[in-house]
């Protein structure tokens, strides 16, 4: 045996100490009940509000507007994001495109943009873009990466042996795609779809600008005119009704097949398609794509960067935003990287029913749009606990609720590659559970904490509605002082501040790329 097999191995005579899962499963339902706050505050101002009421504020010819525009935003905009992020997949993964790596990550570049600054972008360029239309088109531009991400890794670990016995049964090329390539991007199609369809119902600054109403745009001003009317209330009731219809679809929609490899089998190069004559028009997709979601961002604000000249670098308040943003962006992840540890420990270590229920209602919560959550710790702290009105407490813990779910997968990935005896064995030479998780499978799962930190702080820099609501007085981040010039018609003071927002997403976005490539096996 080797040296490190033996060192993991009990000494005779020592007694193994209690396992550390009865705390760590107590920590996990703290956790989780928190995290169901507001799902009990919609229920508890339902309640309240009375029957009648509510679903007089329900039933209004005002919700059947916003329904609508919402369903037709979501079912015109998903299935557009679907083909153009299947065609620039296989395009990058299996033809012989020329530039395909770097066409690869331009296709996830714009992930580094705010959907409402390449709104911005948009009006500023094109005044009169407003409406359905308007908001299809930069929803679609904003949110494609979502797709495109999971889709082009799922293709890179497909067995390619399956499409050449399906050739060779005399199947052509594009009936080979849709009989055993198709199929087998069912996962990918219906989470990258859910995700796309969670950030329409959320976002807010992007239809602000196309003058587009949507539920959290309502919700908004109905917060803004009344301060926590019940009508804001029930809308945010609906809204979360949309998000939990959304999850329920993509359950079905996804269904229960799978599609996968028995063994590693050998590796082999994998043959891409040769477009030959097709090969410029193939091209033009990727090279639209590009100028449409990253050319107009950086040329529109390149622009008015220079139209206001140096007068618009105002230093002082530009530290200052930078210096705020950065702090809520870490202490935000910090928050919901260690809130995530019991919950990814127990789906890890102990998996049965209780961790499933326990990590369901994470993910459900964390699919609430973020004026939900902060509409209810307002409502929460006006009439409960005054004293956290307003107050770093109160938005770090709405961060913390809404970006659980990324730390929870990153710290996943990263437990599992802990092995569970090195726990055991720091137990066995007398250190209390928590020292034994600490100095063993917390310290190993550094990268995956570091990776979720890292995807909770890029979604932290860039949040609006919760930050808008929630921030305490004197917090100005980036996307507060952007949005700020912007409403009042500024739009060159306002270009720094989306220029520094993009600059601080960009590194981030090339490591959620990297790693792509990473699991992918690539």
């Amino acid at each position: 045996m080797t040296a490190t097999g033996a060192s993991l191995r009990l000494m005779p005579g020592a007694r193994p100490r209690r396992r550390p899962m009865p705390w760590i499963a107590l920590a996990a339902t703290a956790v989780s009940l928190l995290a169901l706050l507001p799902l009990a505050f919609i229920v508890w101002v339902t309640i309240r509000t009375g029957w009648a009421q509510s679903y007089a504020l329900i039933v209004r010819p005002r919700v059947g507007e916003l329904l609508v525009n919402t369903v037709l935003l979501v079912v015109i905009t998903v299935p557009i994001c679907a083909v153009l992020s299947v065609a620039l997949a296989w395009l990058t993964e299996r033809s012989d495109l020329p530039g395909a790596r770097f066409w690869s990550l331009l296709a996830v570049a714009p992930l580094a943009v705010p959907a409402f600054v390449h709104s911005y972008a948009w009006v500023t360029l094109v005044p009169g873009m407003h409406g359905l239309g308007a908001g299809v088109l930069v929803s679609v531009i904003a949110y494609f990466p979502f797709m495109y991400l999971p889709i082009s890794a799922t293709l890179r670990r497909l067995d390619p042996g399956l499409e050449d016995g399906a050739a060779s049964l005399g199947l052509g090329p594009w009936r080979v795609f849709r009989r055993v390539v198709l199929p087998q991007l069912r996962l990918a199609l219906c989470g990258g779809a859910l995700l796309v369809g969670l950030h329409l119902l959320a976002e807010y600054g992007l239809f602000v600008f196309v003058r587009f109403d949507t539920f959290t745009t309502a919700i908004v001003d109905q917060f803004q005119s009344t301060f926590n009317g019940p009508a804001a209330n029930m809308l945010a009731g609906v809204l979360a009704a949309c998000c939990l219809a959304l999850l329920g679809v993509e359950v079905m929609v996804r269904g229960e097949e799978r599609y996968a490899r028995v063994g590693s089998g050998a590796a082999r190069m994998r043959r891409r398609a040769r477009l030959g004559g097709f090969t410029l028009p193939a091209l033009a997709l990727p090279v639209v794509t590009a100028l449409l979601s990253l050319g107009v961002p950086f040329l529109t604000i390149g622009r008015w960067l220079l139209a206001g000249g140096s007068a618009v670098w105002q230093w002082g308040d530009i530290a200052l935003a930078v210096g705020q943003t950065l702090f809520l962006a870490v202490a935000g992840g910090v928050l919901a990287t260690l809130a995530a540890i019991p919950i990814a420990w127990l789906s890890i270590r102990k998996p049965g029913r209780l961790q499933r229920a326990l990590e369901a209602c994470n993910y459900i919560v964390g699919a609430l749009p973020g004026v939900v959550v902060a509409l209810a710790l307002v409502t929460i702290t006006v009439q409960v606990l005054l004293p956290l009105y307003q107050t770093l407490f109160t938005i770090l813990f709405a961060y913390a609720l809404m970006f659980l779910p990324r730390a929870v997968v990153s710290l996943r990935a990263s437990i599992a590659q802990a092995p569970v005896e090195l726990e055991r064995a720091a137990g066995s030479l007398g250190r209390p559970p928590l020292r034994a998780l600490w100095s063993t499978t917390v310290r190993l799962s550094a990268p995956g904490a570091a990776a979720g930190i890292a995807l909770a702080a890029l979604g932290i820099m860039n949040e609006l509605t919760a930050t808008q609501m929630l921030a305490p007085n004197g917090v100005r981040t980036l996307a507060l002082a952007f949005w700020s010039y912007s409403g009042e018609i500024d739009y060159a003071a306002a270009a720094p501040y989306a220029a520094i927002m993009v600059a601080l997403s960009l590194p981030l976005t090339f490591l959620l790329y990297v790693q792509s490539k990473r699991m992918a096996g690539r």
